[in-house]
């Protein structure tokens, strides 16, 4: 079983920057592909950015390349997410999830974990 525990949320003004992390004690960790989603009231949970186990690889949202960056220790089994120049439509609570493969990475379906969430709100 692998538990993911996210943290770093919060409230920030519209151009700060907040940066998540995604910790676990799993031993596997290293072995896991991670990604990190949002979720808004009524909304269903949408892909923001993706890493490969090893961190060579990454991908992001279109809404988010360019201000957030993804990044992983796998010394620290944590998986971090930069958030620079926050917008108030970046406001959501943020999730990260892992598994050991994501054909389909950008599905929230490919995941079997995931941590409780992190509020993040941006004000105007």
């Amino acid at each position: 079983q692998v538990q993911l525990v996210e943290s770093g949320g919060g409230l920030v003004q519209a151009g700060g920057s907040l940066r998540l992390s995604c910790a676990t004690t799993a031993r596997t960790f290293s072995s896991l592909f991670v990604a990190w989603f949002r979720q808004t009231p009524g909304s269903d949970r949408a892909f923001v950015a993706a890493i490969t186990w090893s961190g060579s690889a990454t991908d992001y949202a279109g809404s988010v390349k360019g201000r957030f960056t993804i990044s992983r220790d796998n010394a620290k089994n944590t998986v971090y997410l930069q958030m620079n120049s926050l917008k108030p439509e970046d406001t959501a609570v943020y999730y990260c999830a892992a598994d050991l493969r994501a054909g389909n990475y950008y599905l929230p379906s490919e995941y079997d974990y995931w941590g409780q969430g992190t509020q993040v709100t941006v004000s105007p």
